[in-house]
Protein backbone atom coordinates (compact mmCIF):
# COMPACT_ATOMS: atom_id res chain seq x y z
CA UNK A 1 0.00 0.00 0.00
CA UNK A 2 2.46 2.54 -1.20
CA UNK A 3 2.98 5.85 0.51
CA UNK A 4 5.34 7.89 -1.51
CA UNK A 5 4.41 11.45 -2.47
CA UNK A 6 5.89 14.48 -4.13
CA UNK A 7 9.29 14.49 -2.46
CA UNK A 8 11.61 17.25 -3.59
CA UNK A 9 14.81 15.68 -2.29
CA UNK A 10 17.00 18.31 -0.66
CA UNK A 11 20.72 18.29 -1.51
CA UNK A 12 22.84 15.96 0.59
CA UNK A 13 23.94 17.68 3.79
CA UNK A 14 27.65 18.55 4.10
CA UNK A 15 28.05 16.30 7.13
CA UNK A 16 26.28 13.01 6.97
CA UNK A 17 24.97 11.89 10.35
CA UNK A 18 26.66 8.83 11.86
CA UNK A 19 25.25 5.48 10.77
CA UNK A 20 23.77 4.59 14.17
CA UNK A 21 21.75 7.82 14.24
CA UNK A 22 20.55 7.28 10.67
CA UNK A 23 19.25 3.78 11.38
CA UNK A 24 17.63 4.99 14.63
CA UNK A 25 15.86 7.64 12.52
CA UNK A 26 14.66 4.95 10.09
CA UNK A 27 13.44 2.75 12.95
CA UNK A 28 11.41 5.62 14.47
CA UNK A 29 9.96 6.68 11.10
CA UNK A 30 8.99 3.08 10.28
CA UNK A 31 7.35 2.76 13.70
CA UNK A 32 5.28 5.89 13.01
CA UNK A 33 4.33 4.67 9.50
CA UNK A 34 3.51 1.24 10.92
CA UNK A 35 0.74 2.60 13.20
CA UNK A 36 -0.75 4.49 10.23
CA UNK A 37 -0.91 1.32 8.12
CA UNK A 38 -2.13 -0.88 10.98
CA UNK A 39 -5.01 1.55 11.47
CA UNK A 40 -6.36 0.77 7.99
CA UNK A 41 -6.91 -2.95 8.72
CA UNK A 42 -7.01 -3.16 12.54
CA UNK A 43 -10.50 -1.63 12.68
CA UNK A 44 -11.95 -4.15 10.20
CA UNK A 45 -11.88 -6.98 12.74
CA UNK A 46 -13.21 -4.78 15.58
CA UNK A 47 -16.15 -3.42 13.53
CA UNK A 48 -18.94 -5.75 14.73
CA UNK A 49 -17.94 -5.21 18.40
CA UNK A 50 -17.74 -1.42 17.94
CA UNK A 51 -21.17 -1.51 16.23
CA UNK A 52 -22.65 -3.47 19.13
CA UNK A 53 -21.14 -1.29 21.88
CA UNK A 54 -21.96 2.09 20.32
CA UNK A 55 -25.24 0.99 18.65
CA UNK A 56 -23.99 1.90 15.14
CA UNK A 57 -25.94 1.03 12.01
CA UNK A 58 -24.47 -0.06 8.67
CA UNK A 59 -23.89 3.50 7.42
CA UNK A 60 -22.04 4.53 10.60
CA UNK A 61 -19.86 1.39 10.52
CA UNK A 62 -19.00 2.10 6.88
CA UNK A 63 -17.90 5.64 7.85
CA UNK A 64 -15.70 4.29 10.67
CA UNK A 65 -13.62 2.58 7.96
CA UNK A 66 -13.90 5.11 5.13
CA UNK A 67 -13.40 8.42 7.00
CA UNK A 68 -9.80 7.53 7.89
CA UNK A 69 -8.76 6.46 4.40
CA UNK A 70 -10.70 9.37 2.84
CA UNK A 71 -8.86 12.07 4.82
CA UNK A 72 -5.54 10.19 4.58
CA UNK A 73 -5.78 9.91 0.79
CA UNK A 74 -7.54 13.17 0.01
CA UNK A 75 -5.02 15.31 1.89
CA UNK A 76 -1.78 13.36 1.30
CA UNK A 77 -0.49 15.41 -1.63
CA UNK A 78 -1.26 18.56 0.38
CA UNK A 79 0.71 17.01 3.27
CA UNK A 80 3.66 16.56 0.90
CA UNK A 81 3.44 20.18 -0.24
CA UNK A 82 3.30 21.41 3.39
CA UNK A 83 6.33 19.25 4.17
CA UNK A 84 8.24 20.98 1.35
CA UNK A 85 7.09 24.45 2.42
CA UNK A 86 7.28 24.24 6.23
CA UNK A 87 9.99 21.60 6.68
CA UNK A 88 9.67 17.82 6.88
CA UNK A 89 10.52 17.46 10.59
CA UNK A 90 8.07 20.17 11.63
CA UNK A 91 5.24 18.73 9.48
CA UNK A 92 5.93 15.17 10.65
CA UNK A 93 5.84 16.08 14.36
CA UNK A 94 2.61 18.07 13.87
CA UNK A 95 1.00 15.13 12.02
CA UNK A 96 2.15 12.61 14.62
CA UNK A 97 0.88 14.76 17.52
CA UNK A 98 -2.53 15.08 15.81
CA UNK A 99 -2.68 11.34 15.01
CA UNK A 100 -1.80 10.40 18.62
CA UNK A 101 -4.39 12.77 20.13
CA UNK A 102 -7.03 11.58 17.65
CA UNK A 103 -6.28 7.93 18.53
CA UNK A 104 -6.89 8.74 22.20
CA UNK A 105 -10.19 10.46 21.29
CA UNK A 106 -11.29 7.42 19.22
CA UNK A 107 -10.61 5.04 22.12
CA UNK A 108 -12.57 7.25 24.53
CA UNK A 109 -15.43 7.86 22.05
CA UNK A 110 -18.82 7.59 23.82
CA UNK A 111 -20.76 7.48 20.52
CA UNK A 112 -20.43 7.07 16.75
CA UNK A 113 -20.10 10.80 15.98
CA UNK A 114 -17.05 11.28 18.23
CA UNK A 115 -15.49 8.09 16.82
CA UNK A 116 -15.98 9.16 13.18
CA UNK A 117 -14.66 12.70 13.87
CA UNK A 118 -11.65 11.09 15.62
CA UNK A 119 -11.07 8.87 12.58
CA UNK A 120 -11.12 11.97 10.34
CA UNK A 121 -8.51 13.66 12.57
CA UNK A 122 -6.38 10.47 12.45
CA UNK A 123 -6.54 10.65 8.64
CA UNK A 124 -5.43 14.30 8.58
CA UNK A 125 -2.52 13.47 10.92
CA UNK A 126 -1.53 10.50 8.72
CA UNK A 127 -1.64 12.69 5.58
CA UNK A 128 0.87 15.09 7.20
CA UNK A 129 3.07 12.36 8.69
CA UNK A 130 3.52 9.83 5.86
CA UNK A 131 4.96 12.06 3.08
CA UNK A 132 7.13 13.96 5.61
CA UNK A 133 8.62 10.70 6.90
CA UNK A 134 9.48 9.65 3.35
CA UNK A 135 11.07 13.08 2.68
CA UNK A 136 13.28 12.65 5.79
CA UNK A 137 14.36 9.18 4.60
CA UNK A 138 15.22 10.60 1.17
CA UNK A 139 17.39 13.35 2.69
CA UNK A 140 19.02 11.14 5.38
CA UNK A 141 20.07 8.22 3.16
CA UNK A 142 21.95 8.27 -0.13
CA UNK A 143 23.06 5.76 -2.76
CA UNK A 144 22.77 2.09 -1.84
CA UNK A 145 21.84 2.90 1.73
CA UNK A 146 18.78 4.76 0.46
CA UNK A 147 17.64 1.68 -1.51
CA UNK A 148 18.01 -0.45 1.61
CA UNK A 149 16.09 2.10 3.68
CA UNK A 150 13.29 2.29 1.09
CA UNK A 151 13.14 -1.52 1.02
CA UNK A 152 12.56 -1.58 4.79
CA UNK A 153 9.95 1.21 4.41
CA UNK A 154 8.12 -0.74 1.65
CA UNK A 155 8.01 -3.90 3.79
CA UNK A 156 6.10 -1.98 6.48
CA UNK A 157 3.02 -2.02 4.20
CA UNK A 158 2.75 -5.80 4.08
CA UNK A 159 3.63 -6.47 7.71
CA UNK A 160 1.42 -3.57 8.89
CA UNK A 161 -1.63 -4.91 7.08
CA UNK A 162 -0.97 -8.49 8.26
CA UNK A 163 -0.32 -7.57 11.87
CA UNK A 164 -3.24 -5.13 11.80
CA UNK A 165 -5.81 -7.90 11.40
CA UNK A 166 -4.16 -10.07 14.06
CA UNK A 167 -3.73 -7.16 16.48
CA UNK A 168 -7.36 -6.15 15.88
CA UNK A 169 -8.49 -9.63 16.92
CA UNK A 170 -6.20 -9.86 19.98
CA UNK A 171 -7.09 -6.41 21.33
CA UNK A 172 -10.84 -6.64 20.67
CA UNK A 173 -11.11 -10.08 22.28
CA UNK A 174 -8.77 -9.09 25.15
CA UNK A 175 -8.93 -5.62 26.71
CA UNK A 176 -11.61 -4.37 24.28
CA UNK A 177 -11.96 -2.58 20.93
CA UNK A 178 -10.92 0.76 22.51
CA UNK A 179 -7.36 -0.61 22.68
CA UNK A 180 -7.27 -0.83 18.89
CA UNK A 181 -6.85 2.98 19.18
CA UNK A 182 -5.17 3.31 22.60
CA UNK A 183 -2.21 1.19 21.43
CA UNK A 184 -1.17 4.05 19.10
CA UNK A 185 -0.77 6.50 22.00
CA UNK A 186 2.42 5.16 23.69
CA UNK A 187 4.03 4.49 20.28
CA UNK A 188 3.11 8.00 19.08
CA UNK A 189 4.51 9.60 22.26
CA UNK A 190 7.72 7.54 22.07
CA UNK A 191 8.42 8.69 18.49
CA UNK A 192 7.31 12.26 19.26
CA UNK A 193 9.81 12.66 22.10
CA UNK A 194 12.78 10.73 20.65
CA UNK A 195 12.71 11.79 16.97
CA UNK A 196 13.81 15.44 17.54
CA UNK A 197 17.02 14.10 19.14
CA UNK A 198 18.07 12.19 16.00
CA UNK A 199 16.56 14.22 13.12
CA UNK A 200 18.24 17.62 12.62
CA UNK A 201 15.99 20.68 12.73
CA UNK A 202 14.60 21.92 9.41
CA UNK A 203 16.88 24.38 7.66
CA UNK A 204 15.70 27.79 6.44
CA UNK A 205 12.72 27.38 4.12
CA UNK A 206 12.65 28.87 0.62
CA UNK A 207 10.64 32.04 0.01
CA UNK A 208 6.93 31.72 0.71
CA UNK A 209 5.53 28.92 -1.45
CA UNK A 210 1.99 28.78 -2.74
CA UNK A 211 0.05 25.84 -1.36
CA UNK A 212 -3.10 24.70 -3.14
CA UNK A 213 -5.40 24.27 -0.12
CA UNK A 214 -8.62 24.88 -2.16
CA UNK A 215 -7.66 22.05 -4.56
CA UNK A 216 -7.05 19.60 -1.69
CA UNK A 217 -10.34 20.51 -0.01
CA UNK A 218 -12.28 20.27 -3.30
CA UNK A 219 -11.02 16.76 -4.18
CA UNK A 220 -11.60 15.52 -0.59
CA UNK A 221 -15.14 17.02 -0.49
CA UNK A 222 -15.94 15.48 -3.89
CA UNK A 223 -14.86 12.01 -2.75
CA UNK A 224 -16.69 12.38 0.60
CA UNK A 225 -19.93 13.23 -1.26
CA UNK A 226 -19.36 10.30 -3.64
CA UNK A 227 -19.01 7.90 -0.68
CA UNK A 228 -22.00 9.48 1.10
CA UNK A 229 -24.18 8.94 -1.99
CA UNK A 230 -22.97 5.35 -2.45
CA UNK A 231 -23.61 4.47 1.23
CA UNK A 232 -27.11 6.03 1.16
CA UNK A 233 -28.05 4.02 -1.93
CA UNK A 234 -28.04 0.85 0.20
CA UNK A 235 -31.12 1.89 2.15
CA UNK A 236 -32.72 4.74 0.19
CA UNK A 237 -32.29 3.19 -3.29
CA UNK A 238 -30.42 4.55 -6.32
CA UNK A 239 -33.25 6.87 -7.41
CA UNK A 240 -33.74 8.60 -4.04
CA UNK A 241 -32.82 12.26 -3.50
CA UNK A 242 -30.53 11.18 -0.61
CA UNK A 243 -28.49 9.23 -3.15
CA UNK A 244 -28.67 11.44 -6.24
CA UNK A 245 -27.98 14.83 -4.60
CA UNK A 246 -24.65 13.83 -2.99
CA UNK A 247 -23.57 12.07 -6.23
CA UNK A 248 -24.42 15.20 -8.24
CA UNK A 249 -22.54 17.28 -5.65
CA UNK A 250 -19.52 14.97 -6.06
CA UNK A 251 -19.48 15.55 -9.84
CA UNK A 252 -19.69 19.33 -9.31
CA UNK A 253 -16.80 19.30 -6.82
CA UNK A 254 -14.63 17.15 -9.13
CA UNK A 255 -15.26 19.72 -11.91
CA UNK A 256 -14.40 22.54 -9.48
CA UNK A 257 -11.19 20.66 -8.58
CA UNK A 258 -10.15 20.43 -12.26
CA UNK A 259 -10.87 24.16 -12.74
CA UNK A 260 -8.82 25.05 -9.63
CA UNK A 261 -5.88 22.93 -10.83
CA UNK A 262 -5.93 24.71 -14.19
CA UNK A 263 -5.97 28.19 -12.66
CA UNK A 264 -3.55 28.12 -9.70
CA UNK A 265 0.18 28.70 -10.11
CA UNK A 266 1.24 25.69 -8.04
CA UNK A 267 -1.47 23.01 -8.51
CA UNK A 268 -1.59 19.89 -6.35
CA UNK A 269 -1.87 17.68 -9.43
CA UNK A 270 -0.88 19.01 -12.85
CA UNK A 271 -3.40 18.25 -15.57
CA UNK A 272 -0.55 17.21 -17.94
CA UNK A 273 0.71 14.62 -15.43
CA UNK A 274 -2.80 13.32 -14.69
CA UNK A 275 -3.53 12.98 -18.41
CA UNK A 276 -0.49 10.75 -19.05
CA UNK A 277 -1.52 7.19 -19.88
CA UNK A 278 0.86 5.55 -17.35
CA UNK A 279 -0.62 7.72 -14.58
CA UNK A 280 -4.23 6.96 -15.61
CA UNK A 281 -3.31 3.26 -15.76
CA UNK A 282 -1.55 3.28 -12.37
CA UNK A 283 -4.33 5.15 -10.59
CA UNK A 284 -6.96 2.82 -12.10
CA UNK A 285 -5.11 -0.36 -11.06
CA UNK A 286 -4.42 1.02 -7.55
CA UNK A 287 -8.01 2.22 -7.07
CA UNK A 288 -9.48 -1.17 -8.01
CA UNK A 289 -6.90 -3.28 -6.12
CA UNK A 290 -7.32 -1.38 -2.85
CA UNK A 291 -11.07 -1.13 -3.29
CA UNK A 292 -11.31 -4.92 -3.68
CA UNK A 293 -8.95 -5.64 -0.77
CA UNK A 294 -10.73 -3.48 1.82
CA UNK A 295 -14.19 -4.47 0.50
CA UNK A 296 -13.36 -8.18 0.95
CA UNK A 297 -12.00 -7.60 4.48
CA UNK A 298 -15.13 -5.57 5.35
CA UNK A 299 -17.63 -8.16 4.06
CA UNK A 300 -15.73 -11.15 5.48
CA UNK A 301 -15.33 -9.62 8.94
CA UNK A 302 -19.06 -8.93 9.25
CA UNK A 303 -20.02 -12.34 7.81
CA UNK A 304 -17.69 -14.25 10.13
CA UNK A 305 -18.72 -12.38 13.28
CA UNK A 306 -22.42 -11.66 12.63
CA UNK A 307 -23.43 -14.86 10.82
CA UNK A 308 -20.96 -17.52 12.01
CA UNK A 309 -20.47 -15.85 15.45
CA UNK A 310 -16.67 -15.97 15.23
CA UNK A 311 -14.85 -14.05 17.94
CA UNK A 312 -12.71 -11.08 16.89
CA UNK A 313 -9.57 -13.13 17.64
CA UNK A 314 -10.71 -16.06 15.46
CA UNK A 315 -11.47 -13.57 12.68
CA UNK A 316 -8.04 -11.94 13.02
CA UNK A 317 -6.31 -15.33 12.88
CA UNK A 318 -8.33 -16.32 9.81
CA UNK A 319 -7.28 -13.10 8.05
CA UNK A 320 -3.59 -13.60 8.80
CA UNK A 321 -2.89 -16.00 5.87
CA UNK A 322 -4.80 -13.56 3.63
CA UNK A 323 -2.58 -10.62 4.60
CA UNK A 324 0.54 -12.80 4.15
CA UNK A 325 -0.74 -13.89 0.69
CA UNK A 326 -1.00 -10.21 -0.37
CA UNK A 327 2.65 -9.67 0.58
CA UNK A 328 3.79 -12.87 -1.21
CA UNK A 329 1.80 -11.84 -4.30
CA UNK A 330 3.45 -8.40 -4.24
CA UNK A 331 6.95 -9.94 -4.09
CA UNK A 332 6.13 -12.31 -6.98
CA UNK A 333 4.63 -9.46 -8.98
CA UNK A 334 7.74 -7.33 -8.43
CA UNK A 335 9.94 -10.08 -9.92
CA UNK A 336 7.59 -10.92 -12.81
CA UNK A 337 7.16 -7.30 -13.99
CA UNK A 338 10.87 -7.13 -14.83
CA UNK A 339 10.58 -10.32 -16.89
CA UNK A 340 7.24 -10.06 -18.72
CA UNK A 341 6.12 -6.43 -18.22
CA UNK A 342 3.30 -4.81 -16.28
CA UNK A 343 0.38 -5.46 -18.63
CA UNK A 344 0.28 -9.30 -18.41
CA UNK A 345 0.93 -9.13 -14.65
CA UNK A 346 -2.00 -6.72 -14.11
CA UNK A 347 -4.41 -8.74 -16.30
CA UNK A 348 -3.53 -12.10 -14.69
CA UNK A 349 -3.57 -10.52 -11.19
CA UNK A 350 -7.17 -9.33 -11.62
CA UNK A 351 -8.27 -12.67 -13.15
CA UNK A 352 -6.76 -14.59 -10.19
CA UNK A 353 -8.56 -12.17 -7.84
CA UNK A 354 -11.87 -12.76 -9.66
CA UNK A 355 -11.43 -16.56 -9.45
CA UNK A 356 -10.71 -16.35 -5.72
CA UNK A 357 -13.69 -14.08 -5.02
CA UNK A 358 -16.02 -16.40 -6.97
CA UNK A 359 -14.96 -19.22 -4.63
CA UNK A 360 -15.92 -16.95 -1.69
CA UNK A 361 -19.55 -16.85 -2.94
CA UNK A 362 -19.93 -20.47 -1.72
CA UNK A 363 -20.51 -19.23 1.85
CA UNK A 364 -23.67 -20.36 3.66
CA UNK A 365 -25.48 -19.81 6.97
CA UNK A 366 -23.88 -22.80 8.68
CA UNK A 367 -20.94 -23.42 6.34
CA UNK A 368 -17.37 -24.08 7.43
CA UNK A 369 -15.54 -20.81 6.72
CA UNK A 370 -12.19 -22.63 6.54
CA UNK A 371 -13.34 -24.58 3.47
CA UNK A 372 -15.71 -22.03 1.85
CA UNK A 373 -14.45 -18.50 2.58
CA UNK A 374 -10.74 -18.87 3.35
CA UNK A 375 -9.34 -20.69 0.25
CA UNK A 376 -10.98 -18.18 -2.10
CA UNK A 377 -9.84 -15.23 0.02
CA UNK A 378 -6.20 -16.42 -0.04
CA UNK A 379 -6.33 -16.87 -3.85
CA UNK A 380 -7.90 -13.40 -4.26
CA UNK A 381 -5.17 -11.93 -2.03
CA UNK A 382 -2.43 -13.55 -4.14
CA UNK A 383 -3.93 -11.68 -7.10
CA UNK A 384 -4.31 -8.32 -5.33
CA UNK A 385 -0.61 -8.21 -4.28
CA UNK A 386 0.86 -8.03 -7.83
CA UNK A 387 -1.76 -5.43 -8.82
CA UNK A 388 -0.38 -3.05 -6.15
CA UNK A 389 3.15 -3.38 -7.48
CA UNK A 390 2.04 -3.02 -11.11
CA UNK A 391 0.25 0.23 -10.30
CA UNK A 392 3.42 1.78 -8.89
CA UNK A 393 6.17 0.35 -11.13
CA UNK A 394 4.53 0.69 -14.53
CA UNK A 395 3.65 4.32 -13.80
CA UNK A 396 6.98 5.47 -12.42
CA UNK A 397 8.97 3.64 -15.12
CA UNK A 398 7.04 5.32 -17.94
CA UNK A 399 6.98 9.02 -17.03
CA UNK A 400 9.67 11.73 -16.97
CA UNK A 401 11.82 11.64 -13.84
CA UNK A 402 10.83 15.20 -12.88
CA UNK A 403 7.20 14.08 -12.49
CA UNK A 404 7.76 10.96 -10.37
CA UNK A 405 7.08 12.76 -7.08
CA UNK A 406 3.73 14.13 -8.18
CA UNK A 407 2.78 10.86 -9.92
CA UNK A 408 3.56 8.70 -6.88
CA UNK A 409 1.57 11.16 -4.76
CA UNK A 410 -1.42 10.78 -7.09
CA UNK A 411 -1.18 6.97 -7.03
CA UNK A 412 -0.96 6.89 -3.24
CA UNK A 413 -3.95 9.21 -3.01
CA UNK A 414 -5.97 6.78 -5.12
CA UNK A 415 -4.71 3.94 -2.93
CA UNK A 416 -6.56 5.39 0.07
CA UNK A 417 -9.57 6.69 -1.87
CA UNK A 418 -9.97 3.28 -3.54
CA UNK A 419 -10.34 1.67 -0.12
CA UNK A 420 -13.00 4.18 0.89
CA UNK A 421 -15.00 3.75 -2.32
CA UNK A 422 -14.71 -0.07 -2.30
CA UNK A 423 -16.09 -0.36 1.24
CA UNK A 424 -18.92 2.10 0.43
CA UNK A 425 -19.95 0.13 -2.69
CA UNK A 426 -20.07 -3.32 -1.05
CA UNK A 427 -21.71 -1.91 2.07
CA UNK A 428 -24.55 -0.73 -0.19
CA UNK A 429 -24.78 -3.95 -2.24
CA UNK A 430 -24.79 -6.16 0.87
CA UNK A 431 -27.02 -3.87 2.98
CA UNK A 432 -29.80 -6.47 3.39
CA UNK A 433 -27.58 -8.89 5.31
CA UNK A 434 -25.96 -6.44 7.73
CA UNK A 435 -28.33 -6.70 10.66
CA UNK A 436 -26.74 -8.87 13.37
CA UNK A 437 -28.41 -12.27 13.41
CA UNK A 438 -29.89 -11.76 9.91
CA UNK A 439 -31.08 -15.09 8.55
CA UNK A 440 -30.31 -14.01 5.00
CA UNK A 441 -26.76 -14.01 3.61
CA UNK A 442 -27.88 -13.07 0.10
CA UNK A 443 -26.42 -9.58 0.62
CA UNK A 444 -22.97 -10.97 1.37
CA UNK A 445 -23.11 -13.25 -1.70
CA UNK A 446 -24.22 -10.26 -3.84
CA UNK A 447 -21.31 -8.22 -2.42
CA UNK A 448 -18.75 -10.93 -3.28
CA UNK A 449 -20.32 -11.44 -6.75
CA UNK A 450 -20.04 -7.70 -7.39
CA UNK A 451 -16.32 -7.81 -6.42
CA UNK A 452 -15.73 -10.71 -8.85
CA UNK A 453 -17.45 -8.81 -11.69
CA UNK A 454 -15.36 -5.69 -10.96
CA UNK A 455 -12.15 -7.78 -10.98
CA UNK A 456 -13.01 -9.33 -14.40
CA UNK A 457 -13.89 -5.88 -15.81
CA UNK A 458 -10.61 -4.50 -14.41
CA UNK A 459 -8.65 -7.29 -16.16
CA UNK A 460 -10.30 -6.39 -19.49
CA UNK A 461 -9.60 -2.65 -19.01
CA UNK A 462 -5.99 -3.33 -17.90
CA UNK A 463 -5.43 -5.25 -21.16
CA UNK A 464 -5.95 -2.02 -23.10
CA UNK A 465 -4.81 0.57 -20.56
CA UNK A 466 -1.60 -0.66 -18.87
CA UNK A 467 1.44 0.34 -20.99
CA UNK A 468 3.06 -2.60 -22.82
CA UNK A 469 6.73 -3.49 -22.43
CA UNK A 470 8.90 -4.28 -19.43
CA UNK A 471 9.69 -1.86 -16.65
CA UNK A 472 12.64 -2.05 -14.31
CA UNK A 473 10.56 -3.64 -11.52
CA UNK A 474 12.53 -1.71 -8.92
CA UNK A 475 9.65 -1.30 -6.51
CA UNK A 476 8.87 -4.29 -4.37
CA UNK A 477 6.50 -4.07 -1.50
CA UNK A 478 2.82 -4.18 -1.03
CA UNK A 479 1.78 -0.73 -1.58
CA UNK A 480 2.83 1.40 1.34
CA UNK A 481 6.39 1.87 0.23
CA UNK A 482 8.49 4.42 -1.48
CA UNK A 483 9.09 4.82 -5.15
Amino acid sequence: MSHGHSVHTPPAPEETPPDSRRWTTLLLLCLAQFILIVDITVVQVALPTIGGDLALDREALTWVVTTYTLCFGGLMVLGGRLSDALGARRTLLAGLALFTLASLACGLAPNGIVLIVGRAAQGVGAALLSPSALAIIMSTFHGRRRNRALGVWAAIGGTGAALGVLLGGLLTTGPGWEWVFFVNVPIGLLVLFTLPAVVPADGPRPARQQIDVPGALAVTAATALLIYGLVNAGDAGWGAADTLLPLAGAVIFYVVFVLIERSVRAPLMRAETLARRPVISGTFVMLVATGLMLALFFLSSLYLQHVLTFSALETGLMFLPVAIAITIGAQLGGHLIGKVGGRPVAVVAFLITAAGVLLMTRISLQGNAYTTLLPGFVIAALGIGPAFVTATTTTLANIPHAETGVASGVINTFHELGGSIGVAVVSTVAAASFTPGAADIGGFISGFTMCAIIAVAAAAIALGLVPPGKSSGTFVGHGHGGH
